[in-house]
């Protein structure tokens, strides 16, 4: 792990094919007095001496360049010299696919470019590049493995259909979230209640990650639609730049997407999706509150435990950024801490209880 002491500045280095995107990067994370930019390199092989030259704490890496991807730079980083990296994305297709390979990969986090060059989107490009920085500089990074595509499913009572036809999972996460929410849902067996996630992420990314958790799950999971209806079997992921909110006909459960105000600086907001099931649901929810910086979800997650919902939060030594689960814990939120790989095991334990 690295342990950032209060004093000294946080190394980053800079990898940009773009002398433009490079200098913007440069000098802009130059204003935080916690940050110190090492150097810049505009390509990776040019990155791996600098890395070995100037030992940064963290690196900044654009997705896409065209001697060498980010992604095929990332593995040898995580393969030789294992560190925290933000990827720096576009918003297309192309980037948005290769972004979700890096965060499979070991990448931390990620920030998306402005589509449009004008100052306040670099503004809030560089500050939220700034913040992540902060938290992925105390991140424990190791090299990486090959990954468990057999998790193994978990138990659902025997009598599930007939108890959890009308039960509701609601999971949100943010900071490492992409592949904690994997670890969950391909867990899920087939016939699993209906399942809402929140994730914090941009417009254009949600419909990518959904389609390659649905191509990995026994589940269906698919990008929320406005009205869709909340089924066993099936996963709604909230649409990026959208709220995902739960709403209930009769028997029936559906979702709402909408595009009122950011919650705590998010839209999609966890709080959202947790404060509506606490209301629409009550005691026939789960609220799972996973890795993430910031305090997105903990309220909600209260307010759910408080009208009747078991509750679970993800323990500290799994989370890549133990901020999210912390708040809720903090907050007596939390009914149950558990270990990513035990959370989806432990959701069932809960509704075979109620």
């Amino acid at each position: 792990m690295i342990d950032i002491i209060s004093h000294r500045k946080i190394k980053v280095l800079v990898v940009d094919d773009s002398a433009v995107a490079r200098n913007i990067l440069v000098q802009g994370l130059r204003r935080y007095p916690f940050i110190e930019v090492v150097g810049s390199a505009p390509d990776p092989y040019v990155a791996k001496d600098k890395i070995i030259e100037l030992n940064p704490d963290v690196l900044t890496l654009d997705v896409e360049m065209p001697r060498m991807d980010g992604l095929t730079f990332l593995k040898k980083v995580m393969e030789y010299h294992p560190m925290p990296v933000v990827m720096v994305s576009s918003l297309t297709k192309k980037g948005g696919e290769l972004t979700l390979n890096c965060l499979e990969s070991g990448a931390i986090d990620f920030v998306t470019k402005p589509e449009i060059d004008v100052a306040d989107g670099i503004e809030r490009m560089i500050s939220g590049l700034a913040e992540k920085i902060k938290f992925a500089a105390k991140v424990r990074v190791k090299k990486r493995g090959i990954a468990d595509s057999t998790a193994p499913v978990a138990t659902l009572p025997s009598f599930a259909m007939i108890e959890t036809t009308n039960k509701i999972i609601a999971i949100g996460a943010s900071t490492g979230g992409t592949e904690a929410i994997k670890n969950v849902l391909t867990r899920m067996p087939a016939d699993a209640p209906g399942i809402l996630v929140t994730q914090h992420m941009p417009e254009k990314f949600t419909k990518s990650f959904a389609e390659r958790l649905n191509n990995l799950c026994h589940i269906e999971v698919r990008e929320a639609k406005n009205l869709d209806s909340i089924i066993p079997g099936l996963a709604l992921i909230a649409p990026g730049n959208y709220h995902m909110a739960l709403k209930r006909s009769g028997a029936r459960y559906f979702v709402e997407t909408h595009q009122a105000p950011p919650v705590n600086g998010h839209r999609p907001s966890v709080d959202v999706m947790f404060e509506s099931a606490a209301k629409y649901a009550g005691n026939n929810a789960v609220g799972v509150i996973m890795t993430g910086m910031g305090a997105d979800g903990a309220r909600g997650l209260l307010t759910m435990r408080e009208n009747g919902a078991r509750t679970i939060a993800q323990d500290e030594e799994t989370c890549v950024v133990f901020g999210m689960p912390k708040e809720a814990i903090n907050l007596r939120a939390a009914e149950r801490i558990a270990p990513l790989d035990k959370i989806a095991d432990e959701i069932f334990r809960l509704l075979e209880k109620k």
